[in-house]
């Protein structure tokens, strides 16, 4: 048996920029984690061929690039070996009648295009961009920091001195509205709204869903304002550089080391006991980087609060999504323009309407019969992550159910994911394909990831949901995971939860393991 400051469970980029930084602070860490290798939701690893590096889920590393924890350490990050590779043009959205729309940081390219829907929402961008940096302050504000009522009183205090009352609201207002209430009064052009309307869907906003908009609104604003960065030959050059700080700092990780219980004595956290029989005692934390539905079977007794076990029990996926990774022998032809294949993401996503239809199947038990796309194409900014001359595509399929109860399009009889998914790949495929004639002939391997085989690769991605856990507003803010619980504690005494689950929730910003290290072990 060894012993430890603190043990943490898991070895997600929230662990590792926990254990970071309590290292830092003089604590004896150790992260155990049931997998060959460290990073949670975000590797790289080479699926198809040989020479083609493909991030196997997270691939835009702006979160993690603008965070509290990089802005500390950034020099050591550095030099352990993070590398960003930066992206001028974002994101874009094709559309079924041959036009398109992106945003890139040049402000005069993008308003250009909007113009050529809409002169009107030209004007409007340009005052929304001129506006971001005041507004982005009193957002980030409450987003970045601990779930208090301390903190967003004081958030609403400095945004009442900064704007006024009706300044305040109006951000109050943003940040409850749905994606398609803020577009339909914000923009006139059906392409420009279902452009940002898209970003809505990566964290569970279908577009009439409150409390979507301010998540289309902070992904277009801040890529227009600073663009976007991906991981220099891959995401994972964030997990080694987190790895290689905490080693320096002694401490420790051990793979393939599964935890199977968490340790409770006199209503306390005393440590883990692993799945080979091995105990390691833990005296000031243990740090569970679970979702909140494993903690019933790692504590065998429950926390000793019946409302915090059943509302772990309770706590709500968002549908899941199909990952499919492809080596190409050149990108895709996109019908719409050349233009696109500068772009790091490109979404299929036609219209609010086709996005919320998509949504309903899928929280029906149904196969969507037109899933939203986002493809990503990271070799037109980072060549390295594939042979010279070819591609790596990355394609999200959103949004799905995790378990399947038929197909909107009456074409795949319904089975378990093993069964139906090289069919349901295809038919995302053929979706690319319309936009692009011909994609499929550069296809040289292929790799698909259903829901099903993302949960089996990490079980926090309950039902293949790569966010871990709906961000409704009913469990968001003070609700996220539950209510009394949004400082990453729990009844245990010394028992914290970390991860996506937690506030401030998805993304790789690494917020919730700095700011509970912060609060365990100080600034």
């Amino acid at each position: 048996m060894s012993e430890f400051d603190a043990i943490i469970v898991g070895a997600g980029h929230n662990s590792l920029a926990c254990a970071a930084h309590l290292a830092r602070k003089g604590w004896k860490t150790a992260i155990f984690e049931r997998n060959p290798v460290a990073g949670g939701a975000v590797q790289t690893r080479e699926l198809t061929l040989p020479g083609f590096r493909h991030d196997l889920g997270a691939m835009n590393l702006s979160l993690f690039a603008g965070s509290a924890f990089h802005k500390t350490y950034a020099n050591e990050l550095k030099s352990h070996g993070l590398e960003f590779a930066p992206v001028a043009d974002c994101f874009a959205s094709a559309f079924p009648d041959g036009r398109w729309f992106g945003v890139s940081t040049d402000i005069e390219a993008t308003a250009a295009r909007i113009a050529a829907f809409s002169q009107g929402d030209a004007d409007t961008w340009r005052r929304l961009v001129a506006a971001f940096p005041a507004e982005a302050g009193h957002i980030f504000g409450v987003l970045g920091a601990p779930m208090s009522a301390r903190a967003l009183l004081s958030a609403g205090w400095k945004a009442w001195r900064g704007k006024g009352v009706g300044g305040a609201l109006d951000i109050a207002r943003l940040m409850l509205a749905s994606p398609r209430a803020w577009l339909d009064e914000t923009f006139e052009s059906e392409h420009v709204k279902a452009t940002l309307a898209a970003w809505g869907m990566h964290l569970d906003f279908a577009p009439d869903i409150a409390g979507g908009a301010v998540f289309p609104y902070l992904e277009a604003m801040a890529n227009q304002s600073f663009g976007m960065v991906l991981g220099k030959g891959g995401a994972d050059t964030m997990i080694r550089a987190l790895q290689g700080m905490l080693k320096q700092a002694g401490g420790e990780i051990f793979t393939d080391a599964e935890v199977v219980e968490i340790l409770t004595g006199n209503g306390r956290a005393t440590g883990v006991r692993l799945a080979n029989g091995e105990t390691h005692k833990a005296r000031v934390a243990v740090i569970a980087n679970v979702a909140p539905g494993a903690l019933g079977r790692l504590l065998a007794r429950g926390s000793g609060d019946a409302g915090f076990d059943t509302a772990m029990k309770k706590f709500r996926h968002a549908p899941g999504t199909m990952m499919i990774h492809l080596a190409l022998d050149g990108l895709p032809d996109w019908t719409a323009g050349e233009d696109l294949k500068r772009f790091a993401y490109v979404h299929l996503a036609p219209s609010m309407d086709a996005m919320a239809l998509a949504y309903a199947q899928a929280t029906a038990g149904l196969l969507p019969s037109a899933p939203v796309l986002v493809v990503g194409q990271p070799t037109a900014i980072d060549p390295s992550r594939a042979p010279e001359g070819r591609h790596a595509l990355w394609v999200q399929v959103r949004v799905l159910p995790a378990e399947i109860r038929g197909d909107a399009a009456d074409e795949i009889a319904p089975a378990d994911w093993d069964a139906v998914k090289e069919r349901y790949a295809d038919r995302a495929l053929g979706i690319i394909e319309n936009y692009a004639p011909g994609f499929r002939e550069k296809i040289l391997g292929r790799a698909v990831f259903s829901p099903a085989d993302l949960e089996r690769e990490n079980p926090n991605l309950v039902g293949g949901d790569q966010i871990c856990g709906s961000h409704h507003l009913s469990q968001n803010f003070f609700y996220r995971p539950a209510r009394g619980y949004a400082r990453w504690n729990t009844p245990v005494d010394a028992l914290h939860l970390v991860g996506a689950a937690t506030w401030p929730g998805a993304g790789v910003g690494a917020g919730s393991g700095f700011m509970l290290a912060r609060q365990l072990a100080g600034r």
